[in-house]
């Protein structure tokens, strides 16, 4: 009898630890198809912003999100402590991915994050404020949640995920509480890309930003409340890359890692606006061309452009009174006097036509539009000057509520037009249910 209980006792033993061991085991073969992050809207900077976890023991790192960033950059001078960064050696595997010319032979101060001896360097930068410093390369953990497009999953970790170190002064300009920048960019060490090596999945990501947004990294539905897959509904256009890069420093020879698109025209009430086509294009040394940024508020026009943007806007709404401009910008009308559709404003709709003529960017007046006043509505675009590096930046309130997927493998980019007319908007990812 006491055999059989022991056999019994043994059997369930067994069958125990054969449960832990699974679940541990499958536990780290978990292999996510996307990654997800919030993004929330700074009202006073209007940066837009994320949040993942980093370093051990873990603490949470508040960043300004880049979308043309070359890579992740924290500043390491302030309170950067954790037991498993690394600093990148010089002419090392991720050196050479980071396509780095730069060797730090010697810090002068004891060791520690972003100060030791032999390591590989980058120039990180505050892309708001074009301010920049020499900074070296280390790796450490990154803790981020899952998805399935349609809900939270599981915590995933990134166990040496490469950035670089930054000076607590690039902090100046940034949000309140940000400690860095999370660099989208078109590089190999950009968070896309080391994501999607981390996990294996598709080198494709996608942001809608808004007061509360979402970066999705990966191949998925992109499911809105009420149940609304955005992923099935995207127009495209091709990536264009700009040979010369468009950062504040950088190694001879590099490309840009932001993301144009090619503008060929643009059309108010559907029709064209005249304006000098040469510099829609990039030229040989980098200038010109048409590219998306999160770090600009609003989209700016060279000079010419966007005197011809704005006479054609002031034509088709001729009969709308306008009042004394409020800066940045220069043409505002009495918004009492303007009625409300499904999609803001009921103003003339602006098209940034794209490949073809029937191939368009249509932004409507939530987007076109900035309320600036209780009763005072502005057109939301700002002159850049006479020579700027790119001739159209699209800026974060032209992109709010809009659904923006990059594929770097098909070099293309998605595109939603206003999620408004689909009844739902940037804020509806359901961040809360894990179901």
């Amino acid at each position: 009898m006491a055999s059989s209980q022991n056999s019994l006792l043994f059997f369930f033993i067994f069958i125990f630890f054969t449960v832990i061991v699974c679940s541990s085991t499958a536990q780290t073969s978990f292999r996510p198809k996307a990654l997800v992050l919030p993004v929330s809207k700074d009202p006073s900077t209007l940066q837009y912003t994320t949040q993942f976890k980093q370093r051990t023991p873990l603490v949470p790192v508040k960043l300004t999100l880049d979308l043309g960033g070359q890579f992740l950059w924290v500043d390491c001078d302030k309170g950067y402590v954790s037991s498993t960064y690394r600093p990148v050696p010089c002419r090392s595997a991720v050196c050479n991915q980071a396509r780095s010319k730069s060797c730090i032979t010697e810090c002068f101060s004891p060791p520690r994050p972003g100060c030791n001896n032999n390591t590989c360097g980058l120039f990180p930068d505050n892309t708001v404020t074009n301010t920049g410093t020499g900074g070296e390369i280390g790796t450490d953990v990154v803790s981020l949640q899952s998805t399935d497009g349609k809900n939270p999953g599981r915590v995933v970790t990134v166990q040496k995920l490469p950035f670089t170190c930054g000076s607590t002064f690039l902090l100046e300009g940034l949000a309140n509480g940000v400690t860095g920048m999370a660099g989208l960019g078109r590089s190999k060490i950009s968070l896309p890309a080391q994501f999607s090596a981390s996990f294996s999945f598709h080198r494709k990501f996608a942001i809608c930003l808004s007061s509360n947004g979402v970066v999705f990294f990966g191949d998925v539905p992109y499911v809105f409340l009420p149940g609304i897959d955005v992923s099935k509904s995207l127009i495209y256009t091709p990536l264009i890359l700009n040979p010369v890069s468009t950062a504040g420093s950088f190694f001879q020879g590099d490309p840009s890692t932001d993301y144009f698109i090619g503008v060929k025209s643009i059309k108010v009430n559907e029709i064209a606006v005249q304006v000098n086509t040469t510099l829609l294009s990039i030229n040989e040394e980098g200038f010109g061309g048409t590219k998306i940024s999160t770090v600009k508020p609003y989209t700016v026009m060279e000079t010419s452009i966007y005197n011809a943007l704005t006479r054609a806007f002031i034509k088709a709404t001729a009969k709308i009174p306008r009042v004394s401009p409020v800066s940045p910008f220069t043409v505002c009308y009495n918004s009492t006097l303007i009625g409300s559709t499904r999609v803001g404003p009921a103003v003339p709709q602006i098209d940034l036509v794209l490949q073809s003529s029937s191939v368009f960017w249509r932004i409507f007046g939530a987007n076109s539009m900035v309320q600036v006043k209780s009763d005072v509505l502005c057109l939301g675009f700002v002159d850049g000057g006479v020579n700027p590096r790119t001739s159209i930046v699209i800026g974060g309130h032209q992109l709010e509520d809009n659904l923006i997927q990059i594929d770097l493998a098909a070099s293309k980019v998605g595109f939603s037009s206003s999620l408004l007319f689909r009844r739902t908007t940037c804020s509806n990812f359901n961040f809360t249910s894990n179901a």
